[in-house]
């Protein structure tokens, strides 16, 4: 299990902001844990003192730490963190006398959004804590089950790889079913059946989804396939629950052309986004493709996906097929309007160095040097104002204008020379409000750098210097913040679409502009 980050912290000297316990919880959430697979298990010093700042808190300012709490799930990253959170919230205000506040029942229910998370934050508790479960835990996961369980829930999250067993949770926290909802009886009663006698479990027929998932498995595999192929049939398996993947689970490898054409109407956006090269393999027709297309490109489709330009890019790399380019062009363009926006003026400084076109990940074909160049192009799009530089040896001014295209910006990026980013700092830097750099070399790593911005006393500097965000992507998933009382310079290894996230956030978070509130 991947655990909390323990970086290595700079401790650089010079004038900085003072942190009180909420601005150092919400500092290290946002720097150490806006990151996929941050957070699966307690251990480190990073996550003892996310747990302790929490848990102070919980007892001293309930109202604000429930906000963050629930803000933090609604962050894709962060849900394990978001239940850690939550989890510790309750054992704060269980052990002892605490201020009024959110009761610790509804604040787990605001972190359990998805039928697995139950779970989840039960063996989260039980690893830390032991098998005592208070009321308020215990409440607000009964709450959950019957707000979240369905039958498809139960054939998505319900297996034998799973921690606890939908019907392991049942008997631990006595869920009564929702009256509103007369199958849920059912569903549970099977669960819990299916768990301790799954030879003679037999799904419930007033459960549709279940009942047409057991008809479909008990016919032969060869059998599946026609099945499938009827007219309408995946509309209706769609509409009982059966989605596309547990229709290809079922399949078991008896997927062609044919199935995938059926399935591509069911299919979410993003998940037509990541099948591209499946179904450049399996021979798709012009008509499907052309189908495919306009729903990836759709503006509106776009937005509800939530993917950030870098996921768009990655895909466009990685498949060749000229079907696709022009509407994941499209795409990546409209994810500009999912981008934060950065008030007053930016620089932004993007490596083109030799080594930046080595790859940025292994088995990928996107080269650290477009990742670094469109995240740029992104930042600096969005932004009120902002100065595009690519650096090497020297630096220069990329143009860009409201409204081109990213790929577009993108061929004016050219290869130059070594790595010479606090040069280039100095020389470009003109009292802007903030700098982002993103180099595959930790900025300042030669003798005699200089990383720290000149003085500048505009907005949001506040006579300080202007704050640093470099992105080092040569790194191993690391961060160094600034100590208090430091300059303000902020070093990230690894570059990802959670990137975007980070600055705003940061920035709100100095103000005391809490983003729930």
């Amino acid at each position: 299990m991947a655990r909390f980050f323990t970086p290595d912290v700079r401790r650089p000297t010079g004038p900085g902001p003072e942190r009180d316990a909420r601005s150092e919880l919400f500092q290290l959430v946002v720097t150490h844990f806006l990151v996929p697979g941050a957070l699966r298990a307690p251990g480190g010093e990073r996550s003892e003192r996310f747990v302790a700042l929490v848990r102070k808190l919980a007892v001293d300012d309930p109202e604000w730490t429930a906000g963050l709490i629930g803000w933090l799930r609604s962050q894709r990253p962060m849900r394990t963190v978001s239940h850690v959170a939550a989890a510790e919230y309750v054992k704060a205000r269980t052990e002892g006398p605490a201020a009024d506040g959110p009761p610790g029942r509804s604040v787990v229910g605001s972190v359990l959004r998805r039928a697995d998370e139950p779970g989840e934050l039960l063996a989260y508790w039980m690893a830390r804590h032991g098998r005592a479960l208070p009321k308020p835990l215990k409440r607000g996961l009964a709450d959950a089950v019957t707000r979240l369980w369905n039958g498809r829930a139960l054939l998505e999250y319900d297996d034998a790889t799973s921690g606890f067993r939908f019907g392991d949770i049942l008997s631990l926290v006595h869920a009564v079913p929702d009256p509103a909802k007369p199958w849920q009886r059912e569903l549970f009663r099977y669960a819990v059946e299916r768990r301790h006698r799954p030879d003679t479990a037999r799904p419930p027929a007033a459960v549709k989804d279940l009942a047409a998932h057991h008809a479909l498995l008990a016919l032969p595999v060869a059998a599946r396939r026609a099945a499938v192929l009827e007219p309408g049939a995946v509309t209706r398996l769609a509409a009982l629950g059966l989605g596309a993947e547990e229709i290809v689970r079922l399949l078991q490898g008896a997927v062609d052309a044919a199935v995938w054409e059926a399935l591509v109407p069911v299919m979410e956006p993003m998940a037509l986004v990541d099948q591209l090269c499946t179904f450049d393999r399996g021979g798709l027709g012009e008509a499907a493709a052309r189908g495919i297309a306009e729903r990836i490109a759709d503006p509106a489709r776009v937005a509800r996906a939530g993917a950030l330009p870098l996921h768009y890019l990655g895909v466009y790399q990685q498949t060749p097929s000229l079907h696709w380019s022009h509407a994941l062009e499209q795409a990546l363009g409209h994810a500009l309007a999912l981008v934060p926006r950065l008030p007053g003026r930016t620089l932004v400084l993007v490596d083109r160095s030799a080594s930046m076109w080595s790859m940025l990940m292994d088995g990928s074909r996107l080269t650290k040097a477009d990742a670094a160049a469109v995240f740029g192009i992104a930042v600096a799009m969005r932004a009120e104002r902002a100065d595009l530089v690519q650096f090497g040896s020297s630096s220069a001014v990329v143009r860009f204008r409201p409204g081109e295209p990213v790929l577009v910006v993108l061929e004016r990026f050219v290869s130059m020379g070594g790595t010479h980013a606090a040069e280039a700092l100095r020389e470009r830097y003109r009292g802007h409000d903030r700098v982002i750099v993103v180099t595959d070399e930790p900025l300042g790593h030669r003798p005699g750098d200089s990383w720290q911005a000149a003085p500048a006393p505009g907005p949001g500097a506040a006579g300080t210097g202007a704050p640093v965000y470099s992105w080092h992507l040569a790194g191993r998933r690391s961060v160094r913040v600034p100590e208090p009382g430091a300059p303000r310079h902020y070093a990230f290894d690894g570059l990802s679409d959670d990137a975007f996230l980070m600055v705003p956030l940061l920035e709100r978070g100095e103000r005391g502009d809490w983003p729930w509130q």
